[in-house]
């Protein structure tokens, strides 16, 4: 699992700077400075990675090392533009019909997508020894908080662990997502065996977008979709209105 994550940041890291390029290649032991000089454990950098606003550039005072960045406002805004779009998971086909599930939240609630018909459900599954699912999660609950208000869309993050794991895994933590525990039937039902996996149904009940593994771009991609979804939906409500 280490070693898939590694690899995953050192293809993050190929989309975030192409000045990165040294004789010595990045590795979890290699020595990550911020712009002051101090040192950088990996599990910080490699988590700031996936962000998208940092960037790792070589360090022209050490021949062996790197330094990190923050991106301005500016800068992240323009990279976010040309982030290219993840790879498509080998679980789900774009455009066709998702098929639904019943079941419990982690509170007891009942979820029953089926029942969503004419929102937008977003999806997470995932688990908690998954190095990759813990580092896109912040940036997962961002993307959740923006759409806290917005009762047309659901998220719902599927795990595999129990709820008393992921009770005390969550304790005094914030996850944006509804948490759905024991959810490997579910997985199990559309075969699912790499994480994390990030879908979008659409209105219709139509897959319209999904991942697999991380990558830098996916929460962007996830916020493209919804709004290209919100947007279709007025436009379509607007004509019907003025017909």
């Amino acid at each position: 699992m280490r070693k898939l994550l590694l690899t995953a940041i050192v293809i993050l890291i190929s989309f975030c700077s192409a000045n990165a390029q040294k004789k010595q290649p990045l590795t979890e032991s290699s020595v990550v400075k911020d712009t002051l000089g101090a040192v950088v454990p990996y599990n910080i950098w490699s988590g700031l990675l996936i962000t998208g606003r940092y960037k790792i550039k070589a360090d022209e005072k050490d021949n062996t090392g790197f330094i990190i960045y923050r991106l301005s406002d500016e800068e992240y805004e323009k990279a976010l533009g040309t982030m290219p779009k993840p790879p498509e998971s080998k679980f789900f086909r774009t455009g066709s019909s998702f098929s639904h599930f019943k079941t419990t939240d982690i509170n007891g609630n009942k979820i029953n997508t089926k029942s969503m018909a004419g929102k937008i459900i977003v999806l997470n599954f995932w688990f908690i020894n998954c190095p990759p699912c813990r580092m896109e999660m912040p940036e997962l609950s961002k993307l959740s908080d923006t759409y806290r208000s917005d009762s047309s869309i659901v998220f719902l993050a599927i795990a595999l662990d129990k709820k008393d794991d992921l009770e005390q895994f969550l304790n005094g933590s914030h996850f944006g997502y509804t948490i759905i525990d024991n959810g490997r039937f579910i997985t199990d039902q559309y075969r699912i065996n790499s994480y994390p996996t990030n879908v979008i149904v659409d209105q219709k009940g139509k897959v319209y977008f999904h991942s697999s593994g991380l990558s830098i771009s996916t929460v962007h991609w996830l916020k493209k979709s919804i709004e290209e979804l919100k947007n279709s939906a007025e436009k379509k409500d607007a004509t019907a209105k003025s017909e």
